[in-house]
């Protein structure tokens, strides 16, 4: 099916068959990103380990869902990254200062959902490593 068919095909399709639909296209995203994104398989091996540190780390459960909840923005925000890199890369392999410019702003997304997320883990942990040692 061809660019607008295909969009209006996909409203068409009622609730259920939609949401199935829109699952599946999410998989072969998530699915691309780790086959094709060196950065986004840099990022997996950061979160999946530390998701399981996670779930031992005595902490309440909000801050625990925190500690999960700043993995998976890392990831997101690589996943809106990398979709601005390949639609830019679509458009014109050409240098060009606008391409340039996304693909930059893109990479700073990136660089402060790191920082934000190493920020709240030492948040969270910090407490957590003086009871230990102190």
């Amino acid at each position: 099916m061809g660019g607008d068919s295909f969009g209006k095909s996909m409203k068409s399709k009622p609730g259920l068959t939609r949401l199935l639909r829109a699952l599946q296209y999410s998989w072969y995203g998530l699915r691309a990103a780790a086959q094709h994104e060196a950065a986004f398989r840099q990022e997996l091996m950061l979160v999946v380990p530390l998701s399981i540190v996670a779930w031992f780390v005595p902490v309440p459960l909000l801050e625990r869902v925190l500690l999960f909840a700043v993995l998976q923005v890392i990831l997101i925000v690589e996943l809106i990254n990398s979709a601005i890199e390949a639609n830019t890369d679509h458009i014109t392999m050409d240098e060009h200062p606008l391409a340039q410019r996304a693909k930059d702003m893109g990479s700073a997304a990136v660089l402060l959902s790191l920082v934000i997320s190493a920020a709240v883990w030492t948040a969270v942990l910090w407490p957590v490593v003086a009871r230990w040692i102190g």
